[in-house]
């Protein structure tokens, strides 16, 4: 996507899986437990199997987002029985979908690249039905639209793009000349290559400020949450490399198809929702004990993973625990975003294209905004078309009534007031952690271990990249390293 002068490479998903062996929409939670049938993956009343719940030769999960779940897909293909633990009602962490009047509410704005690698290998793409965006977009700037269109996919848009004031034709060839570089890179290699902030890497490649400050902040701000562009150049090569592979899309049914699909696939009685854990301490057995807000104590022998957002690691490990887990002293606040979702009609939107608007006038808050129905219908009744705008930060100072209204004033500017002023506010979502600092240094092959000698193990997006493919791997790699252990162990005994 974007500008890029790459070759469409077609990924095909199978439902085999290869191995070699933000938010204050949370729901109340409570002391009675659900689990996830693999049927309607909703709450359910039907009671655990005793031995599931209380074996000490079950794994436990504690984090039901896409990390957890990747472990938990992991450890059932290897045939190692496990409990996840959920503290909410449902799966999927940071990455839901909240149906409201007939519309899906994505938590927060998310899109779903195709050429995710460990996606690839989990996901079935094809009962996701994924819905793509417009290869490139629309930038804001001057009182006007101008489109960035990727050559490859939509040759005829680009040609008419060269002369606009998104940058110099040399940025656009530039564009070109970076997307040889890092296709020329492997995964593996720009995970460990040389790093510095984005900022930096842009102007030290000859970009333009104008294109730095009309594309590339408003885009790639976008996904880190980070205008200022102070994320690890590592994360952009990994981002760029996927967009020049694959397609931007959201799934059918809303971004929390995506952890639905995995959950489905898991034994029903394996998932425990409502389950907050707030302790986890280790015996004199060696055995890890999890004790849950209730007062209900589980233990394992074969091991723990600890699969929630990066704040709420230090909730749960206290003393040594917490001492012995990798870069301890990592206190980078996390990136924050609010979203806003309005309805319309579908005769007062602008266009009817898939495509996603950038702010790069360089004034105002909004960031970046879309019309979801444009890209999959099915968000929203067949009458109506639904309205996202995204904001970088938290505006914890501000009510969401003042937050709506300068939203409206500001898109009214982009498309009339005739236009957004027949909108209806549907919902805000302040995510306050959307997603973990990843600026310089980053270490993106963090062992998932606390210490040697102990079977816990630490996953998620802040253990790797803070991507959809960053929480699979890490959960793949905590799953791993507990077989690991598990099979020395038997060794020694």
């Amino acid at each position: 996507m974007i500008i890029s002068t790459s070759l469409s490479i077609t990924t095909t998903a199978t439902t085999t899986i290869s191995y070699p062996h933000r938010l204050h929409y949370h729901s109340h939670r409570s002391h009675r437990f659900s689990l996830l049938p693999k049927s309607t993956l909703a709450n359910t009343s039907i009671p655990a199997t005793l031995s599931t719940l209380n074996d000490p030769k079950t794994a436990i999960i504690i984090g039901g987002g896409l990390s957890g779940l990747s472990a938990a897909t992991f450890l059932h293909s290897s045939g190692i029985p496990f409990l996840l633990l959920e503290a909410s009602d449902g799966v999927g962490g940071r990455v839901r979908t909240d149906v409201v009047d007939g519309f899906l509410l994505d938590r927060g704005f998310q899109i779903f690249i195709t050429a995710y690698p460990e996606a690839q290998k989990l996901l079935d793409y094809s009962s996701l039905d994924l819905q793509k965006f417009y290869s490139g977009a629309r930038v804001y700037y001057n009182g006007g639209f101008h489109t960035v269109a990727d050559p490859v996919r939509h040759f005829w848009d680009s040609l008419g793009t060269l002369g606009n004031p998104i940058g110099t034709i040399l940025d656009k060839l530039l564009i070109g000349l970076t997307r040889i570089k890092v296709l020329t890179k492997s995964y593996e290699e720009i995970y460990i290559a040389n790093e510095v902030p984005v900022i930096e890497l842009l102007r030290s490649s000859g970009f333009s400020e104008s294109i730095i400050d009309r594309f590339f902040r408003p885009f790639f701000g976008g996904i880190f949450f980070d205008r200022e562009l102070e994320t690890t150049s590592r994360l952009f090569d990994f981002i760029f490399r996927c967009l020049a592979l694959g397609d931007n899309t959201l799934p059918s049914k809303g971004i929390g198809e995506i952890p639905n699909q995995l959950a489905s696939k898991l034994p029903q009685d394996c998932i425990r929702l409502n389950s907050k854990v707030v302790s986890i301490e280790i015996d004199d057995e060696k055995r890890v004990n999890v004790r849950l807000d209730n007062g209900e104590e589980l233990k394992s022998e074969i091991g723990v993973i600890l699969a929630v957002e990066q704040p709420q690691v230090e909730n749960i490990l206290t003393g040594n625990l917490l001492e012995r887990v990798n870069n301890p002293g990592n206190k980078k606040p996390g990136r924050s975003t609010v979203c806003l979702y309005f309805s319309s009609d579908l005769d007062k939107i602008p266009t009817s294209d898939p495509v996603l608007y950038l702010n790069g006038s360089g004034r105002g808050i909004v960031n970046n905004m879309f019309f979801a129905t444009n890209v999959a219908r099915s968000y929203g009744p067949s009458n109506k078309a639904l309205v996202s705008a995204t904001l970088i930060g938290l505006f914890d100072n501000v009510s969401d009534d003042e937050l709506i209204g300068r939203v409206v004033q500001e898109l009214s500017e982009w498309f009339g007031d005739t236009v957004v002023g027949s909108w209806k506010h549907l919902r805000t979502y302040r995510v306050k952690f959307a997603q973990p600092n990843q600026s310089p240094p980053t270490d993106l092959l963090r062992s998932p271990k606390i210490g040697d000698g102990l079977i816990l193990y630490l996953c998620g997006d802040y253990q790797t990249s803070a991507t959809f493919h960053g929480a699979l791997v890490s959960g793949r790699r905590a799953a791993e390293a507990l077989l690991e252990d598990r099979a020395v162990s038997r060794v020694a005994n």
